[in-house]
């Protein structure tokens, strides 16, 4: 049992399907007060730019960490690619038209925020760099 919730939980497919599901609904529900069909247009753009960011955040903490040593390792490049997130998430909401971009934007910025941090902990914890 362990091992099928260990693959499920290394699983890009698993991890981008549920990016798309929950942070689009979050937009959905951050854009709700108005009307129709916004709510659906924000939710499918957060839906897709979360499933896009995490592989996103994920390949570019891979790459930064063997670029970093030191303390910088944990630091950076979460820093980096988490301002690249916001970027992109911001422009491309204005772009989409989408009326509450802080709201839709906060959550999946604070989620994936906290994955970056934790997933970059994880690569230097895994080469022996507490």
């Amino acid at each position: 049992m362990r091992s099928v919730l260990r693959d499920w939980a290394r699983s890009s497919t698993v991890h981008v399907l549920f990016a798309f599901l929950s942070m689009g609904g979050w937009a959905v529900f951050a854009n709700s007060a108005h009307p129709m069909p916004q709510p659906l247009v924000s939710g499918v753009l957060q839906g897709a730019l979360s499933a896009g960011l995490t592989l996103f955040l994920k390949s570019v903490i891979d790459g930064l960490s063997k670029r970093f040593s030191g303390p910088e390792r944990f630091w950076a490049p979460p820093l980096i690619a988490c301002l690249g997130s916001a970027s992109l998430l911001v422009s491309l909401h204005a772009l989409g038209g989408t009326p509450e971009i802080l709201k839709t934007v906060a959550v999946p910025l604070l989620v994936s925020t906290t994955y970056a941090w934790s997933y970059a902990y994880s690569i230097s914890r895994k080469r022996g760099e507490q």
